[in-house]
């Protein structure tokens, strides 16, 4: 049976720079790094011991139009501290859609996007 999700993937314009922002400014680790297919490239990042790694993968990997990016990934993140992260992040240059504020089932959250447009859900964890 299957038992965890390794990875997901979201599409990017350029790599390096989406590496910078999320291993920069994120504070996430760089999983892997690898070399695949002709000029190709598997480059994967994830929050520190998270175990679902997220693929930062260019379009015409995955057979879509050069400079396609996943704009609503559908990706949620978790933070301890949601208030204390949007301050943090914020004063990193990483940008919001609005402050986080409280949704109807008692957690705040708020989203947040990389470079490329690709836009996350970030929640505060619940008891």
């Amino acid at each position: 049976m299957i038992s965890r999700i390794h990875s997901t993937t979201v599409l990017v314009r350029d790599q390096e720079e989406a590496l910078a922002f999320y291993v920069g400014k994120l504070g996430w680790e760089k999983r892997a790094d690898n070399s695949f297919g002709e000029g190709s490239r598997w480059l994967t990042v994830a929050p520190p011991g998270a175990a679902t790694e997220l693929v930062l993968g260019m379009a015409a990997d995955y057979g879509r139009p050069e400079g396609t990016v996943s704009s609503d990934c559908g990706i949620s993140l978790v933070t301890p501290d949601i208030d204390a992260a949007y301050a943090e992040l914020s004063a990193k240059g990483v940008r919001f859609r609005q402050a986080p504020e409280p949704m109807p089932w008692g957690a705040k959250a708020t989203w947040l996007s990389d470079p490329d447009g690709n836009t996350f859900f970030l929640s505060e964890e619940r008891d």
